[in-house]
């Protein structure tokens, strides 16, 4: 094979999927928000995806907030957000593992300590698909999925593609969900 045919080849291999992608990565379904029973922010990009959570609770969508502490116990910034006053119950946990699969386990759990329903989970555009997909393997009720306002450059959309699918390929050959602990 030529090397002109070659860099054909990869462009095309390339093209096809950023297309196949567009729809799971850029595009994916969003919900729009619905009184529920909580709001749950998944872990990732840390702070401004917390405070959007608490702000759709406090707008009226859920009583109370749960929040994945994906930056740490020891993060002074994410105890203040945990911590803080609001009109709204709030809580945090530290998944185990330090996963969207570990996250959902912990819902699970929660969902059924505290008789949850319809849970409204906020994570970023690119993480939407994957985490609905996991989700709904660990908890049995109603799934609203909103993503967190955030702009990305195209190195982060590149690095997204690549690392969702990973997490896709991951969640699909481990997808046997077992609740955080026995409520």
């Amino acid at each position: 094979m030529t090397f002109r045919r070659l860099v054909v080849a990869c462009t095309a291999l390339l093209a096809l999927l950023v297309l196949a992608g567009w729809p799971v990565y850029v595009h994916p379904q969003v919900d729009s928000p619905e009184p529920a029973d909580a709001v749950v922010v998944l872990g990732g990009e840390p702070y401004a995806r917390f405070h959007y959570g608490i702000d759709l609770a406090e707008s009226g969508y859920a009583p109370q907030v749960v929040l994945s502490n994906s930056v740490g116990p020891d993060d002074v910034r994410m105890q203040q957000i945990c911590d803080g006053d609001y009109s709204v119950k709030v809580s945090c946990f530290l998944p185990d593992p330090y996963s969207t699969k570990g996250e959902a386990e912990e819902i699970a759990t929660l969902a059924a300590e505290n008789d949850w329903h319809h849970i409204i989970v906020v994570t970023y555009i690119p993480h939407l698909s994957r985490a609905r997909y996991i989700v709904e393997q660990c908890f049995s009720g109603r799934v609203t999925m909103v993503a967190n306002p955030t702009s990305q450059n195209v190195a982060e959309w590149a690095w997204s593609y690549v690392y969702q699918t990973a997490g896709y390929l991951k969640a699909a050959l481990d997808s046997e969900c077992t609740p955080a602990r026995t409520p």
